[in-house]
């Protein structure tokens, strides 16, 4: 619906006016009004809004609260400035000294100094395909590496690492990112243990909360900050029912070094934690309801496995080492009474124990986790209602009820040929030992030898860690192509730089609540594009165009077909009509009165033979044998203390602290880090980092000064913010800062990952270890000039150049295609079709077949299969298993 100013304001207020207007006809904007003003519904990421256009500009984002009864300042401060940030990438680009050694040095050490080249949409595609070719022609197609991991570019369907996918599949794929950073150890390690991913699984209902909870223990669990934005369009529907939880009576105790916005918000008691030592307290806490004799030894033999061998490890009986509340103490920094005391409140109360994704992104990620769950096994409260374990409260909205619906699904990814896989967060790994081999869930690979590398909608300079360990090894590449819509730290070591329009430039359709799918959200167009930026699915019609396979990208469809099919396969097509819709730019979906009841892992507590889990041995497995049998010297096949390579109990300096990058307050990861809101936080334009009283005061810090945090691999300047809200020792300092260095070599910006560890969690993931990183605090003396990254790029030639068409050489297209169309099984079509519309096609022989029925427990529901279709993908996902 666009609506005049002048009807908006008809009833006094604009959000008075909203509401009844929602389904009203599409109104023309008045004659004789004073301005052209119009309101176009939009979503994103951050909430639906409606966005305010005048005389064709973008002007204000005004939250739609009939939708989003909380709404943050992403909408309201940052969706303009960042439409119109003077960090857009307005044309194609191609950096200077790539064009002028194209068939010889091209200059890759200069990437981030050279000057960029204004060129054509034909000779920035062309130099595009030519790349791809030239790597065809002298490699193969694993050579090709997608950067572009998950779908978390914007909240739409037509995403750009999803498109891609696509277009690379129709020309023999690529070498693609596996797992994810955000749960990465976690999605292997729980389905061995539990039978689910459990991370991107919804939680119990917040119904049974409110009516069972006595206790809530929140483990790193910060909702109210992690749950101002998700995968798809948020809608804030938890914050109410939060309070509402905490204002029955719950208790709620946080487990974190530091106290947290959650903590604050549910009055939640504090306790405070050595980083990385999650995994000892919940031994501990074990350790002493079994010396006391209080666990639930009916509930282990009926519903566990490998219990007994957990005693005799926490008893000593291995490695003489009784992992007593005194033992954990010593690691954890909890008093020894304190830690008995947890362990008695969590086993006499009904306890629900949330743990966040942030303690799994550490060295032995996987082994918290696995401590926490057993912990609740010992207490016999895994899988009743209120009690037990969840490990997706802070994401998605979670607690919130499922419609059983079907979102709007978009565009399949298709059949990747090309076997080179990459772990998430392994790529510097990957660059610098082509043909090494890896471990992966048991599974021995190679990693490819990379030397092109294609990044569509995605940071990957932000997100990896030991960026410059990553930046020295990308100088192997040939060609980086980034296609984004901002200059971001990716985009300035790019080769090649297609500029891509925001969602606000093109239509798009995505889905709301993560995990509750109750709603279906119009993206409609709300401006023309900025410059000469195209959308991402145009881009890759062309690109598809160039190499002959234009109509098996598209399917002889339009965007607005694709949007038109999606919203029509979705379940809210059921109770309104794709036209309505589209006017009204929300459609709901009722949520079935029985999800109040629903309780994660409560039908195997009601009946484990009919209901077994999705494990080898259909209960929680305790002790795995599958793991044990995978010889993995840091991943043994039980929860096991393994002291991490760097945290403050092996700290090699004095005075140094544990640096924890949690998932930042006004952004999405490093989305957003350009909108004018960062001023809300930052300080000198910087990122800030926490810093206890005492911390502070060792190093002649105070509140506001500019300080360095550095250690081996580098260096970054950051602004102090001085407090009693962190424990001595840690420091706490967001993700997402985009890169920016100074004369030094410094990150003038403060991107953490400048000082963090490209280690592996371990032999069974291979997953990041962001929080696992240590670092030394000193006030900085030299700081040069301002941040520069959030400025607009001053190394711009902007006389536009054009190539003829016969340099990139795309006869070649022709054969590089020519024989990859092969028929595909019923089965293997439904997957590609279904379950490849948001992360990177998964290789059916990457699993077990118990291995799959575990992650298609989440896999289905989120794709929409039930039924023989579900049935049809698992017959054929067990045919190609690993030990089919």
């Amino acid at each position: 619906m666009t609506l005049s100013r002048r009807q908006l304001l008809k009833s006094g207020t604009a959000a008075a006016a909203f509401a009844p207007l929602t389904s009203s006809p599409l109104f023309a904007a008045a004659d004789g009004a004073a301005r052209n003003v119009s309101f176009i519904p939009h979503a994103e990421q951050y909430g639906a809004f409606w966005a305010m256009v005048e005389d064709g500009e973008f002007v204000k984002a005004i939250p739609r609260t009939e939708y989003d009864p909380r709404p943050t300042h992403m909408v309201s401060r940052g969706a303009v400035s960042r439409t119109y940030s003077p960090t857009r990438i307005e044309y194609p680009y191609v950096r200077k000294s790539y064009l002028e050694g194209l068939d010889g040095d091209r200059r890759t050490d200069l990437r981030a100094k050279d000057e960029w080249v204004r060129v054509d949409w034909d000779t920035a595609l062309g130099l595009t395909a030519k790349a791809i070719l030239d790597t065809l022609e002298t490699h193969d197609n694993d050579a090709i590496f997608s950067s572009s991991y998950g779908a978390w570019a914007h909240g739409g369907v037509l995403t750009p690492n999803v498109l891609q996918g696509r277009f690379f599949n129709l020309i023999g794929g690529c070498s693609v990112t596996v797992g994810d950073y955000s749960g990465g150890a976690a999605q292997i390690l729980m389905p061995h243990v539990v039978g689910d991913m459990e991370v991107y699984s919804r939680q119990t209902s917040w119904w049974q909360l409110l009516q069972n909870t006595e206790q809530f223990i929140l483990v790193g669990v910060d909702p109210h900050k992690n749950g101002r934005a998700e995968g798809g369009v948020t809608d804030h529907s938890m914050f109410p029912k939060w309070e509402a939880i905490r204002e029955a009576g719950v208790k709620f105790i946080s487990i974190d070094p530091q106290q947290t916005t959650t903590a604050d918000w549910l009055d939640a008691e504090w306790v405070k934690i050595i980083p990385n030592t999650d995994t000892a307290l919940f031994m501990a806490m074990t350790y002493h309801l079994v010396d006391r004799k209080k666990h639930d030894e009916e509930f282990l033999k009926k519903y566990t496995v490998g219990w007994e061998k957990y005693v005799d490890y926490l008893q000593g009986k291995d490695d003489g080492i009784r992992k007593t509340p005194e033992w954990a103490a010593e690691i954890t920094g909890i008093p020894a009474q304190k830690i008995r005391a947890l362990a008695n409140n969590a086993n006499n109360k009904r306890t629900q124990i949330g743990g966040s994704w942030s303690i799994q992104r550490a060295h032995h990620g996987e082994m918290p986790y696995w401590a926490i769950t057993a912990f609740s096994c010992f207490t016999g409260q895994f899988g009743l209602p209120g009690g037990g374990v969840g490990f997706s409260w802070h994401w998605g909205q979670g607690g919130a009820l499922f419609a059983q619906a079907i979102a709007p699904g978009g565009l399949p990814q298709g059949r990747n040929r090309a076997p080179g896989i990459c772990p998430a967060s392994r790529i510097n790994e990957m660059l610098l030992n082509p043909g090494k081999e890896f471990t992966r869930n048991g599974t021995t690979y190679n990693y490819p030898d990379v030397q092109m590398v294609y990044n569509a909608g995605n940071n990957f300079a932000s997100h990896q860690q030991d960026v410059n360990e990553l930046l020295r090894a990308l100088q192997k590449v040939h060609t980086v192509v980034v296609q984004d819509c901002w200059w971001t730290a990716s985009a300035q070591f790019a080769d090649i730089v297609l500029p891509a329009c925001t969602t606000l430039e093109t239509n798009e359709i995505g889905s709301g609540g993560t995990y509750s799918k109750d709603k279906v959200y119009a993206f409609r167009k709300v401006i023309e594009p900025i410059g000469e930026s195209l959308p991402d699915f145009e881009i890759f019609r062309r690109l598809a165009a160039l190499f002959g396979v234009e109509e098996g990208f598209t399917d002889n469809m339009e965007v607005m077909d694709i949007i038109e099919q999606s919203y029509d396969k979705s379940t809210a097509s059921e109770y309104m009509d794709f036209d309505e819709f589209w006017e009204v730019g929300v459609a709901r979906v009722p949520t079935p009165t029985e999800e109040r009841t629903w309780t994660r892992h409560g039908a195997f507590r009601e009946d484990p033979d009919a209901n077994p889990l999705a494990t080898a041995s259909g209960k929680v497995e305790i002790f795995c044998q599958n793991i044990a049998d995978m010889n993995i010297d840091d991943c043994p096949g039980m929860p096991t203390w393994m002291e991490p390579a760097e945290y403050l109990g092996n700290a090699p300096e004095p005075d140094m602290v544990h640096v924890v990058s949690p998932h930042p307050y006004n952004r999405i990861h490093s989305q957003f880090a350009q909108a004018d809101l960062r001023d809300e936080m930052n300080i000198e334009d910087r990122e800030w980092v926490k810093v206890s009283k005492a911390d502070a005061a060792k190093h002649g810090i105070e509140d506001g000064d500019l300080v360095e945090l550095y250690n081996d691999r580098g260096t970054i300047i950051v602004g102090a913010r001085v407090g009693e809200d962190i424990m001595e020792g840690v420091v706490s300092l967001y993700e997402g800062a985009w890169l920016s260095y100074d004369s030094k070599g410094r990150c003038n910006s403060g991107a953490i990952n400048i000082l963090t560890s490209s280690r592996p969690s371990s032999g069974l993931s291979q997953a990041t270890t962001a929080n696992t990183c240590l670092a030394k605090l000193r006030k900085a003396t030299d700081v040069e000039g301002p941040n520069k990254a959030y400025l607009a790029n001053d190394r711009l030639i902007d006389e536009q150049m054009t190539l003829e068409a016969s340099v990139f050489g795309l006869e070649r297209a022709e054969t590089a295609v020519a024989s990859l169309l092969e028929d595909m099984e019923p089965g293997e079509k439904l997957f590609y079709e279904k379950c490849t519309l948001c992360h990177v096609p998964r290789d059916p022989k990457g699993h077990t077949k118990k291995e799959w029925d575990s992650i298609t427990q989440s896999m289905f529901p989120n794709a929409g299969l039930e039924g023989e279709e579900a049935q049809e993908v698992l017959d054929w996902l067990y045919a190609n298993a690993k030990d089919a």
